[in-house]
């Protein structure tokens, strides 16, 4: 199956681009991913503790079970006003 990944602010930088597409095997989950992504850009183990993850606009848990075509947005903490 194949999951677009969103990196939003900074994440967008460390991923070196936007939007990824990735490669997983049926049944994998957010947790999966994380791990993947991790493994190809070890940049990004710094930030995934303070990131929050969306499936198809909404919040997950890392056991979230993923389905091929699904959105998966990495979204930073942000500050401002």
């Amino acid at each position: 199956m194949t999951v677009s990944v969103l990196a939003f602010a900074h994440l967008k930088t460390v991923l070196g681009a936007e939007t990824v597409s990735v490669s997983l095997t049926d049944g994998a989950t957010v947790r999966d991913l994380i791990c993947h992504l991790q493994e190809t850009c070890p940049e990004l183990i710094q930030w995934m503790k303070s990131t929050r993850v969306a499936v198809n606009c909404e919040y997950v848990e890392p056991d979230a079970v993923l389905h091929d075509g699904d959105e998966v947005a990495l979204i930073p903490p942000v500050s401002g006003g």
